[in-house]
């Protein structure tokens, strides 16, 4: 006996990328309901190669007898609907920013603290973290308990693809545009700036700190998954690139780590893929990682600045590890631990 489940938010990158992993994944799904706005409903999505879904109207969705919703609306909008899910009895896997703080909401990566998942009972919801985020605690979970590490300093260089379709046709018309001598400005919507031959050193909206959410969000988030201990300091930056987000990231431990120990513990860590050759290509790019489900892991060397240092490269799709793959490897392990079925 399978699980009903509804995708939420279903028409949107993330959305069918949730519905193609359950497919790809032959998650134990009697039946997928595909659940958006007004506008949508109607349109079809491909599950599989064969079955093609039509988009309800979530506005007057009845979730009674639906056991898991991956949500991958909008904060607002997931505000509103995953409680009335929840209260429905199902269990929502929700991708958006709203609940990730919650405390009693587990924030959860499956290669990185899976047992958190039992605490879904508290309110019925899980969260899924910022993209960003994931692919980092998944490279750095192994090394965290290898050599405990007490600092990390990240940069991104994040896709467009995290802010939207809309965002992504941006930067395809602003490149098109320069081609044929029309202002990128005519076609500046998503982004403060030009994104097109340009990056920008500012995702979400500002804090009174400085700081942009979505490093606060890199911050508070790696500190609730991995350890409330460790520091992090993060600067988000928005590139040219359409899918896969990619991290230069540097490590202090509080005990000593080669690289070769940390090639080791990484080559075994799930999830995570090695790349890591000193030649031309022999490292991931975001080009290399669309499409795929690793963290790759590159440029592993040491940091002579700091004692017990390491940088490292990492590069993960941000629509499949990064937001629908974790997703549906949560409801993978919900399933299996805690909602089984009789047959």
């Amino acid at each position: 006996m399978g699980y009903r489940v509804a995708v939420v938010g279903a028409t949107g990158n993330v959305g069918r990328e949730l519905i193609s992993i359950l497919a790809e994944r032959n998650f134990p799904a009697d039946e997928v309901i595909a659940l958006a706005s007004e506008r949508s409903v109607g349109s079809e999505i491909s599950y599989g190669e064969k079955k093609v879904l039509k988009v309800r109207n979530l506005a007057d969705f009845d979730f009674k007898g639906t056991d898991i919703v991956l949500s991958s609306p909008g904060a607002k909008v997931s505000a509103v609907y995953a409680p009335k899910a929840a209260a429905a009895g199902a269990v929502v896997i929700d991708n958006s920013s709203y609940f990730r703080m919650d405390p009693d909401v587990p924030l959860v990566v499956p290669e990185v603290n899976p047992d958190a998942i039992a605490g879904y009972k508290k309110r019925g919801i899980i969260a899924n973290p910022n993209c960003s985020t994931i692919q980092m605690v998944v490279a750095l979970k192994p090394l965290h308990d290898a050599a405990k590490i007490k600092r990390v300093v990240v940069a991104t260089y994040q896709s467009t693809s995290g802010a939207g379709k809309d965002a992504m046709d941006e930067l395809f018309n602003q490149t098109r545009g320069i081609y044929v001598n029309e202002a990128p400005a005519k076609f500046q919507s998503k982004f403060t700036k030009q994104i097109a031959f340009n990056v920008i050193p500012h995702i979400d909206v500002f804090m009174d700190d400085g700081s942009a959410k979505e490093e606060w969000k890199m911050v508070v988030e790696t500190r609730k998954i991995l350890d409330p201990d460790i520091k992090v300091t993060a600067t988000c930056v928005r590139v040219p690139v359409f899918v896969g987000h990619a991290e230069a990231i540097n490590l202090e431990f509080e005990q000593p780590i080669s690289e070769a120990q940390a090639r080791r513990v990484l080559k075994s860590a799930p999830g995570v893929a090695v790349v890591d050759r000193r030649e031309d290509e022999g490292y991931v790019t975001p080009v290399e990682a669309a499409g795929e489900d690793h963290v790759y892991v590159s440029r592993i060397r040491k940091d002579p600045t700091v004692a017990n240092g390491l940088n490292l490269w990492v590069v993960s799709d941000n629509l499949r590890k990064g937001a629908a793959l974790n997703a549906v490897q949560i409801a993978e392990v919900l399933v299996r631990r805690h909602m089984r079925k009789a047959a």
